[in-house]
C-alpha cells in the first residue's frame, strides 16, 4: 500500500484524501499542505450515518445498507473508546502533529 500511496503523489501534483485509516493518512501527512479534521460529536456522526445516501459501491441494495446500520451507529458509539487505527486517539494525535495548515470541524457544515 505504501508504494502505491507514494505513487499517486508522485505522479499527482494535487490530491485529496479522505479516509479515516490513520496509519494509512500518515503515509501522506509529509507531502500534505493542508489537513482538516472532522472531530463531530459523536451523535452528529450517527445523524449523518442515517441521512447517508445508498452507497452503492458498497451495498447491494439501500435495503442492505439499511441492514448495516445498527452495526455502523455502534461502531460510531465507540470511537472515543477505540484504541486502533480508526480512533479519536490515533486520529487526534495525526492532527496535532500535523504541521501544515489545519482546520478543525466540529459541527456538519452546510456548504
Amino acid at each position: 500500500m505504501c508504494e502505491q500511496i507514494q505513487s499517486f503523489i508522485g505522479e499527482n501534483r494535487e490530491w485529496v484524501v479522505e479516509g479515516c485509516y490513520a496509519d494509512l493518512l500518515a503515509l501522506v501527512k509529509p507531502f500534505a499542505s493542508e489537513s482538516i479534521f472532522m472531530n463531530l460529536p459523536v451523535h452528529l456522526c450517527q445523524e449523518n450515518a442515517r441521512n447517508r445516501p445508498w452507497e452503492p459501491h458498497k451495498y447491494a441494495s439501500k435495503k442492505a445498507q439499511d441492514d448495516n446500520l445498527p452495526m455502523l451507529l455502534g461502531w460510531i458509539a465507540g470511537y472515543r473508546e477505540r484504541d486502533d487505527a480508526l480512533s479519536y486517539s490515533a486520529h487526534n494525535a495525526l492532527f496535532k502533529g500535523f504541521e501544515g495548515s489545519k482546520t478543525e470541524l466540529t459541527y456538519n457544515k452546510n456548504v
